[in-house]
């Protein structure tokens, strides 16, 4: 019996060990091109032309990339600033309503519900590029032209779709009996959606604000096009000032400090959140 046993504690170790190995090769390919960019971005003036590889820096660490950074445009600091108002503002905007949209159309009875979900789904097959003149109109019209809160509502308008489908979804994978026990107990609409059910789809509204947060964070071309004020802007828009270069003369650490920049916030979120997000999106999957 000892030898078999042995074997089987063996061959088990061996599988953890080949699964863990497996896994720390991906996890290393992965973050392999972040480290690169982090390390390019510490090189001096000096060697900024140099080849990438070896990445890290070879006369110690530097900070010329972030203060060369921080020369174009209004700053680093206030289009970083820009970029989290309007990354914030579309996240915080796009549970709010999604929440109470998916609760709507989970739990209420209204006429053509099923059509007008469908309509608000359909509308993911629309591509942002071939409405952007009309969105300029829009904003236009309202007075929002160049304004980062008409970014928030763009950006909004459309994440919704997406997130109404996630919520709902999250919401119906809630057994109604839950409800109806609270109900019992004298909780009512706002209070049940808030104090019983919220904590229920937690991991829904975290996928929701992780889709919200990355699309508003990494967004271009909406941001090119309806901000017209260089205080305004926001970083992907600064990158391309930084990719141009001046006179024809790029600044590569600079680029690679732009791009250090902008992964950092959007690595956090994801870990900070990375546990609710695969619940999230199997969400209403199963029932």
């Amino acid at each position: 019996m000892k030898p078999h046993r042995h074997r089987r504690l063996r061959k088990s170790a061996l599988k953890g060990f080949a699964y863990h190995g497996i896994g720390m090769g991906i996890g290393f390919f992965f973050l392999a091109p972040f480290a690169i960019s982090m390390l390019a971005s510490l090189r001096s003036n000096s060697e900024s032309g140099q080849p990438p590889l070896p990445p890290w820096p070879s006369s110690g660490l530097s900070f010329d990339a972030y203060r060369a950074l921080n020369g174009f445009g209004s700053g680093i600091w206030q289009h970083t600033i820009n970029s989290l108002t309007v990354s914030l503002g579309t996240v915080v905007l796009t549970v709010v309503i999604s929440v109470l949209a998916g609760y709507g159309f989970s739990r209420y009875r209204f006429p053509f519900k099923n059509a007008l979900f469908v309509l608000i789904i359909a509308t993911l097959m629309i591509p942002f590029q071939s409405i952007v003149t009309p969105l300029f109109i829009i904003l236009a019209k309202l007075g929002l032209n160049n304004s980062l809160f008409g970014l928030v509502l763009i950006y909004v308008t459309l994440q919704l779709p997406f997130s109404v489908f996630m919520m709902r979804n999250a919401f119906d994978s809630v057994p109604k009996e839950i409800e109806e026990a609270a109900r019992i107990d004298g909780a009512r609409d706002l209070k049940l959606l808030v104090c019983v059910l919220m904590p229920l789809v937690l991991p829904g509204i975290a996928t929701v604000a992780i889709f919200a947060f990355l699309n508003a964070w990494n967004e271009f071309l909406g941001a090119l096009v309806l901000l017209s004020s260089n205080d305004n802007y926001t970083l992907p828009v600064l990158m391309t000032a930084v990719r141009t270069g001046r006179l024809g003369a790029i600044n590569w650490s600079a680029v690679q400090a732009g791009v250090t920049v902008m992964v950092l916030p959007c690595l956090f979120v994801f870990l900070a959140l990375q546990r609710y997000y695969m619940r999230g999106l199997m969400a209403g999957a199963v029932k």
